[in-house]
């Protein structure tokens, strides 16, 4: 009887999946039992890691963002019902840290993505589109390139040897030409795709948001319209962030996010100050109440964002009379 009453017990048991995702393997960790397992992170080991889970009661399951890594696997599961949460590296490791984990290793991992399953509710992360995964891969290079552009650029201009001189102007004009390539293969992509296509359309309606930006908004936060804007503040990075103890009030100030949109918003809030009529004024009005340059920027770039959120969430293009 008691064996009987410990089995429906069990069955009943929500168990919560951590995956630390690495180039050749998955380590899984299951909360509450504790139990481990490691496969290969190949279609073989995905199969054996799909037959475990069939057999157990998973509340929830979390894999860390580890690039290109986690994909096939972020994919396979969510294709055979096993949908998974994506979290943030830098966040796991806060608070892996914060429960006493000061050591790194991928078993620690998993077991602290599965700890965050347990603690944390959340849904699962959509799998991306492959048309959506593409435009990502294209932005995220043409990105890197023009670091590298910048990064060339300024070391050719202290450099004082002929020779490193002659080679570093070459190898940035060969960035600059792969940046233009990129562009038209980030074009044609979302030409390609009509989702995509709206989703550019409605953006660059708005005055002083470009093709450039539309574009990374798009590949790198492709949750706006579909979240609240405080969360799509919070996600970008442009959200003022409390640093309060006790009678002190400090300064607010941004900070975490995603670096990639929030530097697109940055250049177009730069653009909106000075073409877009609405958030002109708008800054100005921050301006006479003697808010400091930054802080009048920061609130242009989260103005557009959350205008950005709004035309999408409601699939219309931008107006003068849009809010």
């Amino acid at each position: 009887m008691q064996g009987k009453v410990l089995l429906e017990r069990s069955a009943e048991e929500r168990v919560y999946v951590g995956i630390d995702v690495s180039k050749e393997w998955l380590d899984v960790y299951f909360h509450p039992s504790g139990s481990r397992l490691r496969v290969a992170n190949d279609a073989a080991g995905l199969r054996s890691l799909k037959c475990k889970l069939g057999r157990l009661g998973v509340a929830g399951m979390v894999m860390e963002a580890t690039g290109k890594f986690h994909r096939a696997a972020w994919r396979s599961l969510a294709a055979d019902g096993f949908p998974a949460t994506v979290a943030d590296p830098r966040r796991v490791r806060a608070l892996a840290t914060g429960l006493g984990f000061t050591a790194k290793s991928d078993a620690i991992d998993a077991r602290v993505l599965a700890l965050i399953g347990a603690l944390l509710p959340a849904t699962a992360t959509p799998v991306p589109s492959k048309a959506l995964e593409e435009l990502q891969e294209l932005v995220n290079t043409r990105s890197a390139t023009l670091a590298d552009a910048v990064a060339v650029s300024n070391r050719r201009q202290t450099c004082q040897t002929p020779l490193l001189r002659t080679e570093l102007a070459r190898l940035h004009t060969a960035c600059r030409k792969l940046v233009a390539k990129l562009d038209a293969a980030i074009a044609a992509r979302i030409a390609a795709e009509p989702a995509l296509a709206r989703r550019f359309a409605i953006l660059t309606s708005v005055p002083g948001i470009g093709a450039g930006v539309a574009a990374t908004l798009i590949a790198t936060l492709s949750e706006l319209g579909s979240i609240d804007s405080k969360q799509a503040a919070m996600l970008a990075g442009v959200a003022p962030i409390a640093h309060d103890s006790g009678r002190r009030r400090g300064d607010r100030a941004i900070g975490f996010g995603r670096g990639l949109p929030r530097q697109a918003l940055y250049m177009a809030a730069l653009s909106a100050s000075r073409y877009n009529q609405a958030l002109a004024a708008f800054a100005s009005r921050l301006k006479a109440k003697g808010k400091k340059p930054k802080v009048v920027l920061v609130a242009v770039m989260r103005k557009l964002l959350v205008l950005a959120n709004a035309l999408l969430a409601n699939d219309r293009l931008w107006s003068s009379n849009a809010p």
